[in-house]
């Protein structure tokens, strides 16, 4: 298959941590020849959608995790079998813009995630979709709702609706004297709404990152918290260590897996803390290399199984 990966620059990447990496290292060693973009190098003109991107050849060398051919433009519709839209967020308009292009594709190449879905189910927003499963929750930039939420959970968690990478998350506890500066901060800088959510204290123990492949669940990898953080985030310090799926993770993978099946959100991440849902990750999810060194589950593998057999059907 000829596949194009739609992200941040390769020359930048983790060899030892990044997914999109490992994802275009196993596709490589199945002799799919590979292209890569940024999201800034996708074009439509005159009814065709191109990017301009370049050959790669991925390699586990620190500094150097590509090499290059020729740059050159390709019409994605007829030059290409795959495109992965896998660069990070934040969830801006440049996002969903890509999103809207990528859905042009649609019955000419497969993309995945769908774009249609990834445009309308941001990570903190599609667990709305599940109240049962999730902490207590508000959205909102009314400034009265917010203090009402915070007096009666008294512990709350509050964060960016479109945020990434643990950046902008703060605990507010009762007596926490910043509360009204961080509200003054948030609602000045955006129009956004915030999302605030209950404290969980589960948290201590880690934030489990579950991946799933066509809305099933695969394995885990638990995210610790380093001393004196609140965040688990990979970015912020928190630690990947081994852990099992629960009871809990498969029911709640249970839930969720047919509506992301109908979505066609074929790689998700999503992330529990206790016994609740927290966040799912359609975006760029992460973690497959941690999976694979602490469990030897190649999710990078079963992807492209899946992948490989999309194509042919169609």
């Amino acid at each position: 298959m000829r596949i194009a990966i739609q992200m941040d620059p390769l020359e930048k990447v983790d060899i030892n941590a990044d997914t999109t990496f490992a994802l275009a290292e196993e596709a490589q060693a199945r002799g799919h020849k590979i292209f890569v973009y940024g999201p800034e190098h996708l074009s439509f003109d005159t009814g065709r959608l191109v990017a301009r991107a370049r050959p790669a050849t991925v390699q586990r060398v620190k500094d150097t995790p590509g090499i290059f051919g020729e740059e050159t433009v390709i019409d994605l519709a007829s030059d290409i079998d795959v495109v992965l839209m896998r660069q990070d967020p934040p969830f801006d308009m440049s996002y969903i813009t890509a999103c809207h292009l990528l859905e042009l594709l649609k019955g000419q190449t497969l993309v995945l995630n769908d774009p249609e879905f990834v445009r309308s189910g941001p990570e903190k927003l599609f667990p709305l979709l599940f109240p049962e499963i999730i902490p207590d929750t508000l959205i909102s930039r009314d400034l009265k709702a917010i203090e009402s939420f915070r007096q009666r959970h008294r512990d709350i968690i509050i964060k960016p609706l479109y945020g990434n990478g643990g950046a902008g998350v703060f605990r507010m506890k009762e007596d926490d004297s910043n509360f009204s500066s961080l509200m003054e901060m948030f609602l000045e800088r955006t129009r956004e709404p915030l999302i605030a959510q209950a404290f969980l204290p589960a948290v201590s123990n880690g934030d489990k990152r579950v991946i799933l492949i066509n809305g099933e669940a695969i394995g885990a990898i638990n995210r610790r918290p380093k001393k004196g953080e609140t965040r688990s985030n990979m970015h912020v310090g928190g630690t990947a260590e081994p852990t099992e799926l629960s009871d809990i993770d498969r029911r709640i993978c249970e839930i969720i897996g047919p509506e992301l099946r109908r979505r066609d959100q074929l790689f998700v991440g999503i992330d529990v803390i206790g016994d609740k849902l927290t966040e799912v990750n359609v975006t760029s999810p992460t973690g497959i290399q941690e999976l694979k060194r602490f469990s030897g589950i190649d999710a990078a593998s079963i992807f492209w199984d899946c992948v490989q057999d999309r194509v042919a059907k169609s």
